[in-house]
Formats: structure tokens, C-alpha cells, sequence
């Protein structure tokens, strides 16, 4: 029995991560979810969140915000809207996204895309997450 599961992380700036991972966490839509080798099939849509996978040297972590997941018994492709390696995020962005999007949602006097904005405070809410997240286990 295969102990293994090939990984690909893509997105449009291109290639994050390819290789062998024994298991890998996403967030999905429905919640997160935990791939191991021999998986049933499935496809599904992703939500800006972090990427986890555990290789056999340790465990990397990647900022998504949002994609398509593709999962085979051997093979796991992440088609991300954009992919980030959790260390690269930039908190100073992070937050001055996150404010304009407040500020827009806030703005009752402007015809603003809500969703479009929703969307913005919801990937800079997940970034500032993984970046905690990364701080505390550093620290």
C-alpha cells in the first residue's frame, strides 16, 4: 500500500509545490479537509485558508485564496486562485487589505461590489490567521 500521495500546488504566477506528501490538509469549502493516500475521488471548491502538507521532511504550509481541488487515490492537484508560501505573506498588506475592505463595505454612500469586497475581507482575515498561527509556533 502506497504510503504516499503526489501533491501539485498551481496557481496563475505558477508552480508552489510538487511532491510526495503523507497527508495533506485543505480548506474547503464545506470545512477542512484531511487527504491521505488511497483517497476516494473528489473534486471541490476551496476557501481562502492555509494549505498544509506533511512530507517526510516536516510539514509546509501555503496561503490559498480559493481555487479547485482535484483528489485521485494517488494524486492530489490544487488549482489556487493565488498560492502563497505561509513565510512570504506580508502582514503589513495583510492588514491594509483587510482595512480597505472594511472601509468599502462601510461606505454606504458608494456603489461598491459588495461581494467583490466580502471576498477581499475574508482572504485578508485568512492570511492574518496563517501569520499568527506561524508566530506563535515560532515564538
Amino acid at each position: 500500500m502506497a504510503k504516499t500521495i503526489h501533491v501539485d500546488i498551481v496557481s496563475a504566477e505558477g508552480e508552489i509545490f510538487a511532491g510526495d506528501a503523507e497527508m495533506v490538509f485543505v480548506p474547503a469549502q464545506e470545512g477542512e479537509l484531511g487527504i491521505t493516500p488511497r483517497h476516494a475521488p473528489l473534486l471541490t471548491l476551496l476557501k481562502a485558508g492555509e494549505v498544509r502538507v506533511k512530507t517526510v521532511e516536516g510539514e509546509q504550509s501555503i496561503f490559498v485564496s480559493g481555487g479547485a481541488l482535484e483528489v485521485q487515490p494517488t494524486a492530489v492537484t490544487i488549482l489556487a486562485d493565488t498560492a502563497v508560501r505561509a513565510h512570504d505573506l506580508d502582514e503589513v498588506s495583510a492588514l491594509a487589505a483587510k482595512q480597505r475592505a472594511e472601509e468599502a463595505l462601510a461606505d454606504k454612500s458608494d456603489k461598491i461590489d459588495v461581494a467583490r469586497a466580502r471576498m477581499e475581507l475574508l482572504q485578508a482575515a485568512a492570511q492574518l490567521q496563517l501569520i499568527e498561527k506561524i508566530r506563535k509556533t515560532r515564538g
